[in-house]
Formats: structure tokens, sequence, C-alpha cells
């Protein structure tokens, strides 16, 4: 035996010395060494068609015996591991055991029971390498893996089928329709599967699973066998030693646990068999596939579809430690147009930064408009977070190398992007990792408030005051005021929220998007539903046109969101809308920050939802940055639409706080401190009004077109008559009289001459 296992070990390195001459000949390196593993394995097959040649392992055993065997087997304990931070790096390290916990790296040790398990069946392919190496997910919760390739046993019905079996998919508002929280089978029995087709070969190396998602259920999958395929009818169990793995499943519905395969199997399916499940529930569970897909040179389709970039950028996760190392070094590469402050402290003390772009950093100057980006308000929606980081990073190569459309960007725009609103969320999440954290783990500041809805209710107190009718003459339809309940320092505020607040007011936004995740959709307000009770109802704004181009500004320039064939991420289809949506019409909300941006400031506010997976794993922030990037810069840029000027007076000073009113348009805005305004408005002729008190209103007809630039209309006020007798009264140390009084005064003194 000893003999005849060492002929074989050298065939084998016979045929790998082969195929590396062969690969070096036809100058196609191959980087995957299990990629020569497999070719061994079915040389012939693999190059004469696309599809892998099949297992052809013992034959299975029976009923009886498999479930003797799942008396006598164990489950095996989940690792609690965090998704690792950085893509694979093919570095040989000393082989070694990582010490279980939340730390561990998945990076295993080829022992003598692992390569026993393996090969017990010499025709199953198995990764031979000395050290594990943690494998990205497949792509079930990011789409990637379409629903064709997802197959169940059974299922209950077409709601609860294979393709709604993703990590972290969301039921809809009504379960029991065709959009439920998990796959669940027909039938509660050992025989009962779900599988992936990964569509290539693929080294498979772990499997994390969630139970269903819902408000009235318990169900989840207490324990389940693995098993791999290459042809999806010859099925080899994953095994732990001589017998059949089980490994351990959830104990409950929402918080995923991670299992890793003891070693790496290589094949083109991969099959869940759950073998218990929770007493009282039924065998319903929700999940993602660790694995790396080995190189195919022969395969164009892979090829064809594989997303890449050029833009030298840092693709990783940052801490907040490391976000601030960033945020340092592109202010050190850009310093002549970038600045770095902070708005504020979160409920933990660390720094709420912002960077500032502009050709003037620090100052805000006449005629050019203010923008903001916001991400972060939910800390696990890890995404908005680095597209913000790689976005300033982007802008700042670009600017140095003189790339004419940022530079012009750049010059005339005044930039910020808040990366992180959230902080301390965000710091759970990042523990918890990118698939291990689950829907909402560090969703929340640290107090448990959502940024996102803490903003102060100002649509109530505009749909009172115009059913009593009393906008605008007693009430204004904008700068409505914060209410006193909300100053006080006894009311449910997050610092967070305050800090926003106090940089809105004191910096004159125009436009500005927060970056939220979850979906894939734009969203623009109003989102909070003006019927009492309804939970979704179309809201519009009296910007309505002006706020759905914008949204389409977005949607229709990123890779995805137009995309008529893409999938829903959870429930809802924005296709017929064209991946934009009124927030009230989703899901009304109270106090977002879209509502009280548009009714308290002159800045038009949307929440972008950049992703179906809230933290996606490292490796795929190159693709998300190449399906937002082109959107980030063509939203900016929509801050020079409509029409913008100065108001000034005789003498040419700037009119603050003069009031911008468009014909037709029931919500006017304001002008800065130094009488500056922009508004936004879609191409056409606008009848536009600017009155300021003490000034004679003045009318102008504005024609806004469609090429990008803002049309100037300026205003020049006269002051009115009571205005300027003031003006000299005062001058001369004299109160202004009162001339309605003075009537009265007369009025009295001749009655009392009468009598």
């Amino acid at each position: 035996m000893a003999r005849r296992g060492a002929a074989a070990l050298a065939l084998a390195l016979a045929l790998l010395a082969v195929a590396l001459a062969g690969a070096a000949a036809q100058g196609a390196a191959v980087e995957d060494p299990d990629y020569y593993v497999q070719e061994i394995w079915s040389r012939e097959p693999y190059y004469a068609r696309l599809e892998p040649e099949p297992f052809s392992p013992p034959l299975p055993a029976g009923p009886g015996e498999e479930e003797r065997k799942l008396r006598a087997s164990e489950p095996r304990a989940p690792k609690k591991a965090t998704k690792p931070k950085k893509a694979p790096k093919r570095e040989k390290l000393a082989p070694e055991t990582p010490p279980p916990g939340k730390k561990s790296n998945r990076k295993g040790v080829k022992t003598k029971s692992s390569e026993k398990a393996a090969g017990d069946d010499h025709r199953v392919p198995v990764a031979r390498e000395a050290v594990r190496e943690g494998c990205p997910p497949l792509g079930l919760e990011t789409l990637k893996i379409t629903d064709f390739q997802l197959h169940a046993s059974t299922s209950k019905r077409y709601g609860l089928g294979a393709h709604r079996g993703r990590l972290n998919i969301q039921a809809g508002i009504n379960e029991n329709d065709f959009y439920d929280g998990a796959w669940c089978a027909g039938r509660n029995d050992l025989h009962q599967w779900i599988e992936v087709d990964a569509r290539r070969l693929t080294k498979f190396t772990g499997v994390i699973t969630q139970g269903r998602n819902s408000l009235w259920l318990s169900d989840w999958v207490t324990s389940y066998k693995v098993m791999v395929s290459n042809d999806s009818h010859t099925w080899v169990t994953v095994k732990n030693g001589s017998g059949d793995m089980i490994f351990e499943g959830n104990s409950e519905k929402e918080i995923p646990v991670l299992n890793e395969l003891p070693v790496p199997m290589v094949a083109r399916y991969i099959r869940i068999n759950p073998r218990s499940w929770f007493d009282n529930g039924s065998i319903c569970m929700r999940m993602e596939i660790l694995g790396c897909p080995l190189p195919d040179p022969n395969n164009y389709y892979h090829r064809r579809n594989e997303m890449t970039t050029t833009d030298d950028l840092d693709f990783k996760h940052h801490s907040y430690k490391e976000m601030r190392q960033l945020m340092k070094v592109v202010n050190e590469m850009c310093s002549n147009i970038t600045r770095i402050y902070n708005i504020g402290k979160s409920h933990q003390g660390l720094k709420l930064y912002a960077v500032e772009i502009s050709d003037h950093p620090g100052e805000h100057e006449v005629g050019e408009p203010e923008f903001h980006y916001i991400a972060g308000a939910h800390g696990n929606e890890v995404l908005g977070r680095e597209l913000m980081l790689l976005l300033m990073q982007f802008l700042c190569q670009e600017y140095l190398a003189r790339n004419s459309r940022i530079v012009r960007l750049v010059e005339e725009t005044r930039i910020h992007i808040i990366p992180s609103l959230n902080p301390d969320g965000y710091e759970k999440a990042y523990e918890g990792g990118s698939e291990l954290g689950g829907w909402s783990l560090g969703r929340w500041t640290h107090d448990g408030i959502d940024i996102n809805n803490n903003f102060p209710d100002l649509n109530t107190l505009l749909w009172g005051a115009e059913d009593r009718q009393n906008i605008p003459r007693k009430v204004p339809n904008h700068y409505i005021a914060i209410p006193e309940w909300f100053l006080s320092e006894n009311a449910t505020v997050a610092v967070e929220t305050r800090a926003v607040i106090a940089w809105m007011e004191k910096i004159p936004f125009v436009l500005g998007g927060n970056l939220q995740g979850g979906e894939l959709v734009v969203a623009y307000p109003y989102d909070m539903a003006r019927s009492t009770w309804q939970m979704q109802e179309h809201t519009p704004t009296p910007d309505d046109h002006v706020f759905r181009w914008l949204a389409y500004a977005y949607a229709s320039t990123h890779r995805l969101m137009t995309d008529a064939r893409r999938r829903v991420c959870h429930t809802e289809d924005f296709q017929k809308e064209d991946g934009t949506v009124n927030g009230a019409s989703w899901h009304t909300v109270a106090g977002s920050l879209n509502d009280f941006s548009y009714l308290h400031t002159n800045c038009f506010e949307l929440s972008i939802y950049v992703g179906c997976d809230k933290y996606p794993h490292e490796s795929e922030l190159p693709e998300e940055w190449e399906n937002n990037r082109e959107s980030l810069i063509v939203f900016m840029e929509q801050v020079h639409r409509g029409i913008k000027g100065l108001v000034r007076d005789l003498h040419g000073k700037g009119i603050p706080n003069a009031v911008i009113s468009v014909e037709g348009v029931n919500h006017d805005i304001r002008t800065a401190s130094d009488g500056d305004y922009w508004r936004l408005l879609n191409p056409g002729e606008y009848m536009v009004t600017a009155k300021a008190e003490g000034f004679t209103s003045s009318t102008k007809n504005c024609i806004v077109g469609y090429d990008m630039g803002a049309t100037q209309c300026d205003f020049t006020l006269s002051k009115t008559n009571l205005a300027r007798i003031r003006e000299i009264m005062e001058k001369f140390g004299k109160q202004p009289v009162s001339l309605p009084a003075r009537r009265l005064k007369l009025r009295g003194r001749k009655r009392r001459q009468r009598g």
C-alpha cells in the first residue's frame, strides 16, 4: 500500500509538472494551486467540455443506517469567527490551529484526520494546502448567485422557494405572499435539501445559516449535513473521520452561524441537508456559501462577466482609526483642495469627521453652491461609508491628474463628505464582520436611537397649518421652526442628530444625499404619509418633479438600479419607477432627514440605497465602486441645475434671508448671509420673485435650459418708504412714528374738545 501510495503521488507530481509546463508554454498562468489539483483529478473531461466530469462515489447508505449515524454523530459546534477584513493572501504561513472565538480568521491545518476523511473516496477533489485560506461569499446575499442557481427538494409554496433562502433576506409586510423570509421545505423529514450550483469548479470552505425572517413564526434548522457534487446526481458527504459530519445550526432565527468545512472541497454543487430543526417549527433556512471560484481560462462566460476596476484606490473595510488615517493621507495629498473637520462627537466620544473638497477649503464662496454626502447613519450599512472613502480618494487623484470634469466640479462646488455619522454603531458591526452581523447589529447609536428617523416632525406642523389655511400668512411653507420640546435636554434626541442639525443650519446646503444600504433604489421626500394611520401613501412635495429628476439622475447612471432584468433585493420591485420611489409610498417614516432638510433648510435631500447587501465582503468593493462611481459624480453635478443669483440692495450689498418664490411652487427658499441663493428647478420658464423685509419685491422671468449650469437670475431691491423713514429717524436718534397710533390719539383729542 505504501508503494502504491508513493507511485500515485509520483504520478500526480508528474502530471502536475506537465500541466504547469503546458500552461507556461501557452502563456496562461493559473494562480490557484487547487486548479491543478482539479486538472489531475479529471483532466481530459474537464477540457473536453465546460461542465466538470461527474463524481463516482460509493453508493449512499440506506435510510436506517443514516439515522443510526445521525444518532451516533455529535453535532459540530459552529465557529464564532468573523469575516476576514482583507482579501485572501497567498502567503505560506506556519501551520497552526486558530483559537476559537470571534477573532478567528478561519485558517486551519491539514491534519491526519482531515486527510483520512478526504481519502475515504479518492474521487472527491480536496484542496491540498498546508494552511486554510479564507474564501469570500459566493453571493447569495448580493444576488451574484441567481435564482436559477438555487434548487431545493421541496418547498411549502413559491414564496418560500429555494430562491428565498438567501442570507439576511427580509420578508414582506404581508407574509404568506410571493416574498417570504426563507426557504421552507414542503415536508419535515430527513430527505429535504437546498443546493447551490456555482456553475464552475469552486473551492467550498464554509456555510453560514440563519432561520426564517418572520414576525409571527419561529422556524430554523438546528443541525445539518453538507454534501458536494460535480453533476448534481452523485453526492459526497463531508466527513469527520469515518462518519458523516453533522454541523450545528442555529439556536434562533436571526443571528447568523458560521460553520467551516474541516477541509475545503472542490466541486461545482453544494447541498445542505437539514438533520434537525426547532421543535415547534419547520425546516426553514437562509444561507450563504463561502467559496473560491477556481480559474477557468477556457470559459468565456465567466471571464466576460468578471468586473474589474482601473482605479488605484484603497479597497478594504476601514476601522475608525484607519478611516481617520486615510482621510489624513488624502488631505496631505491634496492639501490645497481638502480640509478635515468634525461636526461634533458620538455618544461614545468619537469625533464625527467630515472632509471638505473645494478650491478654497474653509470658506463659503459667493455664488458657489454647497453639496454634501452623509453615510453611516445606520452603523451596519457599511457600503455607503466605504464608497465615501473611495470617492474622496478618487476626487483627489483625478484633480491632481487634471481630469477636466473633476477639476470643474471641485472649483465650482463646495463638497462636504461625512463617511461615518454613527461610528459607535459601525464599530459593533465591524467587530461582527461582513456576514455574521445579521441584519441589524450596529444599526442604532450606542443609546439605541435610529438617527435617520430622529429629526423633528415638521410635516405635521406644516400640514396642520395648511388645513387651517394659515399658509403662508402665519406659518411659512419653508424654514419651519424646530419645536421647543425637541430642543430640550430631556428629549430623546441623539447627540449625532443634534450635531447634524447644527451643521445644516450653519452651511447653506443646496443638495445632499444620505447613503444607506439593504436595497437598491433612490427614495425622495416626503417620507411621511399625510393621511393618518396610512403605512403606504404617495405623498409628493411641491417640488416633486425636481426630486424625481434628481432621483433618476442617480438611478439611471447606476449600473444596476434601472436594469429590468435584475432580481429584487427583498420584496419591492422598483423598476416601475426606474429605480426610484417616493419615500411615503414605500413605507411611512416620521422625522426623517429628508423631510427635515426640505422643510427646515434650503437643502433638497434624498436617500440613496446603494446595495442589497448592507455589509458586502471586502472582495466586492471594487465592483460596488464601479456600480456607483458615475452616479455619485452625476448626482453632485445636479447641484448646478436650476437658477442661482444674488439679491442686493441699491448699494450693491447682499441681502441675507431674502425669500425666493417660484410661481406655481408652494415652497420657497432663502438667501444665504451674503445674499446669494440657489434654487433647483427642472428645465422650463419660471416667474421668480425676490422679497425681503423692508424692501419692495421684485419679479423676473427666468429660463432654465437643459445644458449643465444654473441660470443666473439676480435681483436688486429698493427699500420701502416706511423703511426709509425709519432709517432716517433712527439715524437722528428719534423713534419711528406709529401712524395708526397717531390717528387714534388725534381722534381722542377731537372728542375731548367737542365735549
